[in-house]
């Protein structure tokens, strides 16, 4: 019994602080839209990556990888795919609800996944997928009162986090968690002129700092960290299928935090593109795999 205890503790563990993370993350969004009436959601953007730029410099003191050409530019298109993801998917979060901006960017890691293989059972998780798109996206009939433009930013957002992932996980195997870091900093290089010309000296308003500082650790700082701890103690397929979920988070933060209420067709659509990612990860071969290396949101 005390062995079987000891199995349970451990398993438990990283199971429970991966679901910190990502209620951290999300929690972070539903605090950056609050930001967005007075800077918009560029100006939050800026200084979200600003403050996480400056967080992760002092923790993980990425001036000490070395780079060549070559790892420089991987490092430059992953962090401008980073600062376009953290930029659309906030763009995204002004006109339709948390949950659903969060389903629909999670397509984007979903047919990264699904491209790599072409079996039978992969099919099965397009379909729900496909499912789940259909009843989100104007195509179907209880998404019509979602707002285009919104929709269109979080398949953006979609998109460059598939550009993420393939450039982060070079960035990765060439400079490890170093990497990460000199991503961020150049998506706050990216993104800080937007910011900018959009919110002006607004951006430096001193009551805005805290709310700032705050969304960086929720958004970035904290869940980057207990992810890192969940990563070393969980295998991929299991952290792979437990980060599924996520859009589940979302949505629940939204009717928590921001009292985004969702229809019962636009829950199911969600739960469909959750199963199609969970169903494509717990299938996946271990050459499949892809792990994010910073927080996504």
């Amino acid at each position: 019994m005390t062995s079987l205890s000891r199995r349970l503790a451990s398993s438990l563990l990283p199971v429970s602080v991966l679901m910190v993370a990502m209620a951290s993350v999300q929690s972070g969004a539903s605090l950056a839209k609050s930001l967005f009436p007075i800077i918009g959601a560029q100006g939050t953007t800026t200084l979200r990556l600003v403050f996480a730029a400056l967080i992760l410099l002092v923790v993980l003191q990425p001036w000490r990888a070395r780079l060549n050409a070559g790892s420089l530019r991987t490092i430059i298109i992953y962090g401008m795919a980073l600062g376009g993801m953290n930029l659309m998917f906030y763009m995204s979060l002004r006109t339709i609800p948390l949950g659903i901006a969060v389903a629909l960017e999670f397509t984007g890691p979903l047919a990264v996944a699904l491209f790599a293989s072409r079996r039978p059972i992969d099919f099965v998780w397009i379909a729900l997928a496909v499912l789940g798109l259909w009843l989100l996206l104007p195509l179907g009939q209880t998404s019509d009162h979602l707002d285009h433009t919104g929709i269109a930013y979080a398949l953006g957002a979609g998109v460059c986090w598939a550009l993420y992932i393939l450039f982060g996980q070079r960035a990765g195997a060439d400079h490890g968690m170093q990497g990460a870091a000199l991503g961020v900093m150049v998506a706050a290089l990216f993104i800080a002129p937007i910011g900018i010309v959009h919110a002006g000296s607004a951006l430096l308003a001193p009551e805005l700092l805290p709310v700032a500082l705050g969304v960086a650790l929720l958004s970035t700082a904290i869940p980057y960290s207990l992810e890192m701890i969940a990563l070393t103690r969980l295998p991929a397929q299991t952290f792979g299928t437990l980060m599924s979920i996520e859009p589940a988070f979302g949505a629940l933060s939204g009717l928590l935090f921001l009292g985004e209420t969702l229809a019962a067709s636009q829950w199911f659509a969600i739960c469909c593109i959750i199963l199609a990612s969970i169903g494509c990860t717990a299938t996946a071969t271990p050459r499949q795999q892809v792990q994010p290396l910073v927080p996504a949101d």
